[in-house]
């Protein structure tokens, strides 16, 4: 497939996402590439049914919901998605980029914008866990009700493990929070929620096997205790993950601890290269999804500017078009 557009965005998450939005409204023909089969990035593959509390104008607003809003605000101009491909090369030509995607499609685009957050991720892996992702174990929670009435095991101490444990406590049996150490990384605010609400909290431990044919217990030894049998018929390893970049890498950008240096304008080392978001890395960045928006903006007016030199750097509010 050969694909020409002025822009193309490459990551589909909320910062990606409202860059297409954005560039939409400075007419820009616009494609977003992302290696994840949806739109939304780490809000969809690993906090869909968390609730997030920094995006400006919603005292609380649900990650799906966000990702919902966001993919329709994009709509209106009638972005091109390339989901489940992998941006892999980049090149430079006389009339612009050259994008080409792990699948053998060639993106021509005027600029590229890269959203890519902390880049591909891989969850950490419970080593007793081998052989049952998919059989009992998951990393994350899409759907919360896929976990009505089941004993869920979560293991893990940092904020992923116990924002689950607080999003299940309403729906499961009941829910178990297993931590090799005795302090956790999560906030502290949030560790006394799930104290307060008394959720079964073993620390100094770690999960030994998991059994059933489907999974129904889960062994866990405790630090100079017996070994300890927990009914269970899912166990969340919530470990955390690792990430890079991936092929972006190769691309000559100028990274900084697996970030994409940018100027003020969001522009990176190479012509007509941006970046915006949690991958956007500058003196005093806050990684925040309200961050992502107004880098998104600034990204793509300079852009807009960038592919025509006459056009104005501001083009006015939203609220004024129409």
């Amino acid at each position: 497939m050969e694909l020409d557009v002025d822009l193309l965005v490459v990551g589909a998450g909320p910062t990606g996402l409202f860059a297409a939005y954005y560039a939409g409204f400075r007419e820009l023909k616009v494609a977003l590439v992302d290696a994840l089969p949806e739109p939304g990035g780490q809000v969809t593959a690993m906090y869909p049914e968390k609730m997030i509390f920094d995006v400006a104008g919603f005292p609380a607003i649900r990650g799906r919901d966000l990702v919902n809003g966001l993919v329709e605000q994009a709509g209106q101009y009638k972005p091109t998605y390339l989901l489940g491909r992998q941006a892999r090369t980049l090149e430079s030509t006389e009339d612009g980029l050259v994008v080409g995607l792990a699948d053998g499609s060639t993106i021509r685009t005027g600029a590229v914008l890269i959203t890519a957050g902390m880049g591909e991720f891989n969850p950490r892996p419970l080593p007793a866990g081998d052989g049952w992702l998919g059989r009992g174990m998951v990393h994350f929670v899409p759907v919360l009700a896929e976990h009505a009435g089941q004993h869920v095991v979560i293991v893990g101490g940092g904020d992923s493990a116990f924002d689950w444990a607080l999003a299940l406590h309403p729906l499961a049996a009941s829910v178990t929070l297993v931590h090799r150490r005795a302090n956790f990384r999560a906030h502290a605010a949030t560790v006394r929620q799930v104290r307060e609400l008394g959720v079964e909290i073993i620390t100094d431990a770690e999960v030994l096997e998991l059994r059933g044919d489907p999974l129904s217990e889960v062994d866990v030894k405790v630090k100079g205790e017996d070994v300890k049998t927990l009914p269970a018929q899912t166990v969340v390893a919530a470990l955390g993950f690792t990430a890079d970049l991936g092929p972006i890498e190769s691309w000559g950008l100028e990274l900084d601890h697996r970030a994409v240096v940018v100027d003020t304008t969001m522009k990176t080392r190479l012509d007509r290269v941006y970046a915006a978001g949690d991958v956007a890395q500058y003196p005093g960045k806050v990684k925040l999804i309200a961050t992502g928006f107004g880098e998104a903006a600034t990204a793509v007016n300079n852009i807009a500017v960038a592919l025509n030199p006459s056009a104005h750097l501001f083009p006015g509010h939203s609220s004024n078009a129409g």
